[in-house]
């Protein structure tokens, strides 16, 4: 892990080429490994939603990460599409992007943050890194269901 990586985190329109190809990177890697019905990123229209702040981290001019907080009530927050670009894999980005949601979500009151992500092998870097963090299974919350495809995770912040 590279620990002289400097980042630049940033709310993000989704407007940009790099970031828009991203966000179809994390989604095509979303279907690869999942069958449709079990896929729960968000695309372009579904990360505007007011409810959503989504951040970008930048290493000098190259896109490093993406990021999302999701509101789902008053106290608790979903981390949604959170993805290292390929170049930046195994540097510590993806922890630095976890850090940078939690911190803000600590920020703006929250007691509780929740998150899915998938079950298949190529989800393990993911799964160890929230598991690292501090994240614990748990049981579907707010409208999703139970399915082998999906891993349920919460931590109290």
């Amino acid at each position: 892990m590279t620990h002289a990586l400097r980042l630049r985190f940033q709310v993000d329109d989704l407007e940009g080429d790099a970031i828009r190809a991203l966000v179809a990177r994390h989604l095509r890697g979303m279907h690869e490994h999942s069958p449709p019905e079990s896929v729960h990123a968000l695309d372009l229209s579904r990360l505007r939603d007011p409810a959503v702040t989504f951040w970008s981290a930048w290493a000098s001019n190259a896109l490093a990460a993406m990021g999302a907080l999701k509101q789902l009530d008053g106290a608790r927050g979903e981390i949604k599409s959170m993805r290292v670009a390929d170049a930046f894999l195994g540097r510590g980005v993806g922890r630095a992007m976890l850090e940078h949601i939690v911190a803000e979500a600590r920020r703006r009151g929250m007691t509780s943050l929740w998150l899915e992500t998938g079950s298949a092998p190529a989800f393990t870097p993911a799964l160890r890194l929230y598991e690292r963090a501090g994240f614990v299974r748990c049981g579907p919350f707010d409208d999703y269901v139970e399915d082998p495809f999906s891993i349920f995770m919460t931590m109290r912040i």
